[in-house]
């Protein structure tokens, strides 16, 4: 009897497929809304947090700067020496590494190209994961003379070089001078502010400070954290020993300001989930607008099957096998209705991951989910319109022109 009333439903289905198609058709835009817009936030807080840790591994980042008020003085910059000191009296630390930077255009190979100049140590490879797909870091030596060596980045060697495979030894001229390429960065691409973190010429800090911005002014010192490590207990003998080294009284506010990348990472991606989940919630009344359609519609239905619902009952049909035929159709039609969604909303997803450069990540839960609470919907807004055909009189349906 079951299969019957399922067949039976089916075939009143297919005999009205345009009618059928569209009052499924805000089940479809509902389920593929909210399904869309959850796997383009999850791919968005995994973007954003990719793009964080680029930046580097347990990162803190130091920098000069204090709270604005009238008769503030500007805040003195960090010397090398802070650089080393903290390296020297913090434990828990993986890597120190004090950085200034510039901007300039370079030339080379008859091209040139604006970008940024970053001097620091070695450890700048360190604390900011950074690989090496070609050649070598700087040499003792080299950092202590400021000689003119150089490494840069993935964009330089595309525009400048056509991405030749071997630029080991060739020159690049900056401001008033021209340093050898020892080594090629490997590509970390977009940053998490939007910036490209491949245009870059890494010098020798003593380089910079002579041949570029000719002063000893440091912008960050950046600190990688051991693994490990506890953060808070690092970042709490940081500021007490920089607030030493900066001669900076117990009232004084900090004239610095220590920025946790993990803790940033943590915030961003906090905030994508809760505009994530908003959407999601936004998207979700389409749903509810669907469910009112499927009513409406098996309402529709149940006048204009009147006589056929009144000769079942009159030659022996129950109430509830009535009943389970119209709520049968209308959870078959809210199921299609997922399906499609689901189908829709992989399609759009694939492409707008796609266009909005963010990962792609299938979500199962949210897919299940979606497809129950379709089916779910089928179930609440046809029970009343079966109800209401199951509890016709016979007589009076027989009747009915």
């Amino acid at each position: 009897m079951l299969w019957n009333t399922i067949w039976l439903a089916l075939r009143s289905i297919r005999r009205n497929l345009l009618r059928s198609f569209l009052t499924i058709l805000g089940i479809v835009i509902g389920v593929s809304a909210v399904i869309t817009m959850v796997t383009l936030g999850n791919g968005a807080t995994q973007a954003v947090q990719n793009q964080i840790a680029g930046l580097g591994s347990n990162l803190l980042q130091v920098r000069s700067g204090q709270r604005l008020g009238p008769g503030a003085a500007p805040a003195p910059s960090f010397k090398v020496s802070d650089a080393t000191t903290i390296a020297q009296q913090i434990g828990g630390i993986a890597a120190v590494a004090p950085e200034a930077r510039s901007a300039g255009t370079v030339v080379a190979n008859g091209r040139n190209w604006n970008t940024s100049f970053i001097g620091s140590s070695n450890d700048w490879l360190i604390t900011g994961n950074w690989q090496l797909e070609q050649g070598r870091p700087f040499t003792p030596q080299e950092q202590r003379a400021g000689a003119a060596v150089c490494l840069i980045g993935s964009t330089l060697h595309r525009e400048l070089f056509n991405n030749t495979p071997d630029i080991l030894g060739e020159q690049l001229r900056l401001k008033s001078f021209s340093c050898e390429i020892v080594g090629l960065l490997g590509s970390k691409g977009q940053g998490a502010f939007g910036n490209d973190q491949d245009d870059v010429v890494f010098l020798p800090l003593t380089t910079l400070q002579r041949r570029v911005t000719g002063n000893q002014r440091l912008n960050t010192i950046l600190v990688s954290m051991a693994d490990g490590s506890d953060p808070e207990r690092v970042k709490a003998s940081l500021n007490q020993l920089l607030r030493e080294l900066r001669k900076l009284a117990p009232g004084d506010d900090d004239n610095f300001n220590v920025l946790d990348t993990k803790q940033l990472a943590d915030t961003m991606a906090g905030a994508t989930k809760v505009m994530t989940t908003l959407l999601g919630a936004v998207a979700a009344v389409s749903l509810l607008v669907g469910g009112i359609g499927i009513m409406n519609i098996m309402l529709v239905s149940v006048t204009e099957r009147t006589r056929e619902i009144g000769l079942r009952l009159a030659i022996g049909a129950l109430e509830r096998e009535v009943l389970l035929q119209f709520l049968i159709e209308a959870v078959v039609l809210a199921a299609l209705g997922g399906l499609l969604g689901i189908a829709l909303a992989t399609v759009a997803s694939l492409l707008l991951t796609q266009v909005m450069q963010v990962p792609y990540i299938f979500n199962t839960s949210i897919n299940v989910l979606s497809f129950v609470f379709s089916a779910v919907i089928g179930v609440v807004f046809g029970y009343f319109p079966a109800r209401r055909a199951a509890q016709l009189d016979p007589i009076e349906a027989l009747r009915h022109e």
